[in-house]
């Protein structure tokens, strides 16, 4: 078995999934949500991420344990935007730097083209040059800046907005 392999995820990765990103919420700004997502609100979103806007799960090969995921959001929800659609990777910090993203982020990308959808996007903190670096060697492109649309941490932060056409 490769060091982590990615696949689907499923309802028991829930915890796990909702472990990762939590710390995000409270630590990092690679998430603009303030408050820590509960076991329901966990629940609401796996069932949100099946189907077309999956979500992926990488597992240490050793321990068997999750240490990142990925999914796909509706990018807007009018009508005229379905097939475009947003990523999110998100890594638990003892496994970053390891090829973790990467692996997460390129397999997302096959579900995208996969499920049909004709653009992914990707929404990044301005600060995160490493998400930025990653997308990049996806394909991804820079289109745009959103100058200060978040605050958290009483911050003001930009967004970079990238995009991949599939």
């Amino acid at each position: 078995m490769p060091p982590y392999a990615v696949r689907l995820a499923r309802i028991d990765d829930a915890e796990a999934i909702r472990r990762i990103y939590n710390r995000e919420v409270t630590r990092s700004t690679a998430t603009f949500d303030l408050v820590p997502r509960t076991t329901e609100d966990q629940a609401r979103w796996m069932a949100d991420h099946s189907g077309a806007y999956a979500a992926v799960v990488a597992v240490d090969g050793a321990t068997g344990s999750v240490v990142g995921f990925a999914s796909l959001s509706p990018y807007r929800t009018r009508p005229g935007y379905s097939t475009t659609v947003e990523d999110s990777v998100y890594v638990d910090a003892g496994h970053r730097g390891k090829g973790v993203g990467l692996a997460l982020l390129s397999e997302i990308v096959t579900v995208a083209e996969t499920s049909g959808f004709h653009a992914l996007m990707a929404r990044i903190s301005g600060s995160s040059e490493a998400s930025l670096a990653m997308h990049r060697s996806c394909g991804f492109e820079l289109v745009g800046i959103e100058r200060e649309v978040g605050r958290k941490f009483g911050r003001w932060l930009d967004v970079s907005l990238m995009q991949r056409m599939l």
